[in-house]
């Protein structure tokens, strides 16, 4: 088998002191590892230097809105469960997780007056459900709006910590606009206000829509990652956005939502739909000149993405480094970006 389809070969070791719990405040302070590829050279400078270092291109950021996905509820015997959605589902139902032992057509209820009814157990432990208030059938905006109120902001597993109110603001990116995230775009988080007016400067920034579902933390468990099957995200992409991609322009990608997201539309021309684009270094990117991406969990699509960039041996090559230069890894960690 080849080397680059071995699951075993993605794997690394990450001390735990390297897990970032919490941001670098102020957020532009954080470590920026950059790879140039024509020259094959690292460089360790800040995020806060991207635009000194960025080449002449555009940015496509992703404008998803992280909801507040975690809530707790009890059963009618009063027994407590925890409820975490994983995606939007088909008419205005939801994908979930359920801790605690649920059967279908049970009814669970939570703060506002909230129902949610199971409607099908899934074999991989996942539940869809749909809301209720006052017996009157919620959409998924209407859940939403209620989960403001009542909801955890859900941070990813490797977070060993309850959320805390900053995370409401630090676990959003500046351009978070159309709720239905559960996990952030973690490579847009080290963004100011500020830096964004200087870039503006030098690049055209666009945006397109990709919610972030659960499945983004599922590990890869097959020997041979072409048998994977990947975890498919709803994404809508504008007009705008649809021409750059389409124009000969360099663009980069801030996060590895925005590069599956890119990737999938330049090869099949849809704007909406459900993205299942599995990127690695036997798929590697067509579109895409640049990748900005924070430091990704072993065994993961998303270190494969990386490698479908650079390579896996470069890939590894370059997180060996971080670790040795004791960067921060994961949602809340430092960045690296490609080019």
């Amino acid at each position: 088998m080849n080397e680059d389809f071995l699951l075993s070969n993605y794997d690394y070791s990450l001390p735990n002191e390297l897990i970032a719990n919490f941001p670098i405040l102020p957020k532009e302070n954080a470590r920026l590892l950059v790879y140039e590829r024509k020259k094959d050279q690292i460089s360790h400078l800040y995020f806060k230097d991207l635009n000194s270092i960025l080449p002449q291109c555009d940015i496509i950021f992703n404008d998803t809105k992280v909801i507040k996905a975690r809530i707790y509820g009890h059963k009618d015997t009063g027994s407590k469960i925890e409820l975490f959605i994983n995606n939007p589902f088909a008419n205005e139902s939801f994908l979930v997780q359920i801790r605690g032992k649920v059967k279908k057509d049970q009814i669970l209820y939570f703060e506002q007056n909230l129902q949610a009814k199971i409607l099908q157990l899934n074999n991989d432990g996942t539940r869809i459900v749909e809301f209720f208030t006052h017996q009157k059938k919620l959409n998924h905006q209407e859940v939403f709006d209620i989960l403001d109120h009542i909801g955890h902001i859900p941070l990813p597993p490797y977070i060993k910590r309850a959320d805390e109110n900053s995370d409401s603001i630090n676990y959003q990116s500046i351009f978070a606009d159309k709720k239905g995230a559960v996990a952030a775009p973690t490579a847009s988080l080290h963004f100011s206000e500020d830096m964004i007016k200087q870039l503006k400067k030098n690049h055209n920034i666009h945006t397109i829509t990709l919610h972030v579902g659960a499945g983004t933390f599922k590990s890869v468990e097959c020997d041979n990652i072409k048998d994977h099957k990947m975890h498919s995200e709803f994404f809508q992409i504008n007009d705008e956005t649809c021409k750059i991609i389409d124009s000969n322009q360099a663009l980069l990608g801030v996060g590895t939502t925005v590069t599956r997201c890119v990737e999938y539309y330049s090869r099949y021309k849809i704007k909406e739909g459900f993205c299942d684009l599995f990127l690695h270094p036997h798929n590697k990117p067509q579109r895409l000149n640049y990748l900005l991406t924070n430091f990704h969990l072993p065994k993961s699509t998303l270190i494969m993405l990386v490698s479908a960039f650079i390579g896996r041996e470069k890939t590894l090559q370059i997180y060996t480094q971080a670790i040795k230069n004791k960067y921060r890894f994961y949602s809340y960690g430092d960045s690296m970006l490609i080019i």
